[in-house]
């Protein structure tokens, strides 16, 4: 049976999902204090069994975060994550990180129906793409 925590430190929301199972991968969040669709996001991936640190920065950190990670003007969304070495932008569903062993992913935009973006049922169709290390990209999934 799984348990949820939920703490607010100073670095921002942190949630855990404990089961008796192996220790849940870590995924690490940046964005800004005030976007709520960012807080859904979490509750999503914890849901889904990940445990994952979220840190509120301002708009200039997370700017300089997506930079220096190489992601794309075209590909930003309203939060970057990271995990194992690898950067995941946007909203992007469990089961895509769950396939990002060797890659990088980013789902651009902010679409309506992507975790942490539900909106009273409604579900627009969205692509996460795969970014590769000179910056191309390809679609990874497609999320009807």
């Amino acid at each position: 049976m799984n348990r949820r925590h939920f703490i607010l430190g100073a670095l921002g929301l942190v949630s855990l999902v404990l089961s008796a199972q192996a220790t849940p991968p870590r995924l690490e969040m940046y964005k800004t204090p005030t976007c709520g669709c960012c807080s859904a996001w979490v509750e999503r991936m914890a849901e889904a069994g990940f445990f994952v640190v979220a840190r509120d920065v301002d708009q200039d950190t997370l700017g300089s975060l997506k930079d220096r990670a190489g992601i794309a003007l075209e590909l930003n969304s309203c939060h970057t994550t990271f995990i194992n070495g690898y950067f995941v932008e946007g909203h992007v569903p469990a089961s895509d990180i769950r396939r990002l062993l060797s890659e990088r992913l980013a789902v651009p935009g902010m679409p309506i129906g992507s975790p942490g973006m539900e909106l009273d049922g409604r579900r627009d169709a969205f692509t996460t793409l795969l970014v590769r290390a000179d910056g191309s990209v390809q679609v990874f999934a497609r999320h009807p």
